[in-house]
């Protein structure tokens, strides 16, 4: 039985209850590490929810800023692979999870703890992401996940807390269950548990609607990692920020879907993703100018793969760092500008560039200066075609005419 724990801790009503119940229940010391990955939240509310972890009884409250490292070793791999799991998703709790995982480990470590635990229930898909992670990492270490043994509902959990004077912000009429981070924010639970209702317009907090005239955003790229806006150069953490704000000004980025999630049920989940959207939509595009067909193809073939082993909980994997050689390999030459368009409710490409295209003006045109070779179409297309040819002899439709 472990003694002393490090508990994945957001300051929500779950690993607050946490770090006293695992104390009363299984006589665990519980450090707190609260990792930012970009939450919606000033520096003085990261310091109330370390002074929570505190007042709830932690022997240890940390707060880790991993924004940088989070934008850089995580979302940037997951833009270059424009990875979407099931083809909308842009995995923004599950991008999350390793690098939080990556944290607890080395805080074990330093405090000489034997466990790490998360606040994650028992069909969620982040046990899964926080357990294997943790395994892939340091097997060595236990894992505890008390939500998901307690068997208290969510009223339970609030007159726990208020019986041991636990400090809490949670209540009975707060009903959804929000995940945010620099790539995103996840609303689910509440009236959207029916997959037929309409998400209320409250649940909203990227892509409130409040710009009304168009205008045009240019992104640049350098080996398919976007490193300017409109021409001014930032770093990653910064123009993600930015560009959230700008594009979820358009009221766009939203996804309404149901997923299937890795322990086996359907899920109606609801996201806002301006900028991962319109970022993964810039760099598609700029792909296609600057890979050539036969790597382009391989690339779009793997990328959904790719979205499955992060939503998966399979970051560390040999396999996710055999794609990530492949990627970065393909993104040699994907430099250029892309230039979107913003409307109410729209983002769309309106032009790409780069001085790496392989568009070819002179093969492409149709007009004077078409430098295509039409005298050679002829025997290509006759030898295309051949197979087809020879079959609809012997057995297809030409053979029922002889």
């Amino acid at each position: 039985m472990a003694k002393r724990a490090v508990l994945a801790y957001s300051g929500g009503l779950d690993t607050s209850v946490a770090v006293k119940w695992m104390q009363e229940n299984l006589g665990v010391e519980v450090i707190a590490m609260a990792v930012d990955v970009g939450q919606e939240r000033s520096e003085e509310d990261m310091d109330a929810v370390r002074e929570r972890a505190l007042a709830a009884g932690a022997v240890e409250a940390l707060v880790v800023d991993a924004r940088q490292e989070f934008a850089d070793e995580y979302a940037s791999k997951a833009l270059k692979a424009n990875a979407l799991y099931e083809g909308k998703y842009p995995l923004v709790s599950a991008l999350s999870r390793p690098v939080i995982v990556k944290h607890l480990v080395a805080a074990a470590r330093e405090f000489g703890a034997d466990a790490v635990a998360h606040g994650c229930t028992g069909k969620g898909n982040d046990q899964v992401r926080f357990e294997v992670s943790t395994r892939a990492l340091a097997p060595d270490l236990e894992v505890i996940a008390p939500v998901r043994t307690w068997g208290m509902t969510r009223e339970d959990a609030i007159l726990y807390a208020y019986r041991n004077e636990i400090p809490i912000t949670a209540t009975k009429e707060k009903v959804y269950s929000i995940d945010d981070n620099l790539w995103g924010r996840a609303i689910e639970c509440g009236e959207m548990e029916d997959p037929w209702a309409v998400p209320p317009q409250g649940v909203w907090s990227l892509t409130k609607q409040t710009a009304t005239e168009p205008r045009d955003v240019e992104i640049t790229f350098v080996q398919g990692v976007p490193t300017a806006v409109d021409g001014k150069p930032m770093g990653l953490v910064e123009l993600i920020d930015h560009l959230n704000q700008v594009v979820g000004s358009f009221g766009w980025g939203r996804i309404d879907m149901v997923e299937n999630r890795r322990v086996g049920i359907k899920s109606r989940e609801t996201y806002e993703c301006p900028a991962a959207l319109a970022l993964i939509l810039a760099h598609e595009d700029l792909e296609s100018i600057c890979l050539e067909r036969d790597l382009e193809r391989e690339k779009v073939r793997m990328e959904s793969r790719y979205a499955e082993l992060i939503y998966d909980g399979l970051w560390f994997s040999p396999l996710r760092e055999a794609y990530d050689a492949f990627i970065d390999s393909s993104q040699e030459y994907v430099s250029g500008e892309v230039r979107l368009r913003l409307e109410p409710g729209s983002c769309r490409v309106t032009g790409r560039r780069s001085d790496h295209s392989l568009y070819d003006y002179g093969l492409a045109t149709y007009d004077a200066a078409d430098e295509f070779r039409h005298e050679d179409s002829a025997g290509f297309v006759r030898l295309w075609g051949l197979g087809i040819e020879t079959w609809s002899a012997r057995q297809g439709p030409g053979s029922r005419n002889s």
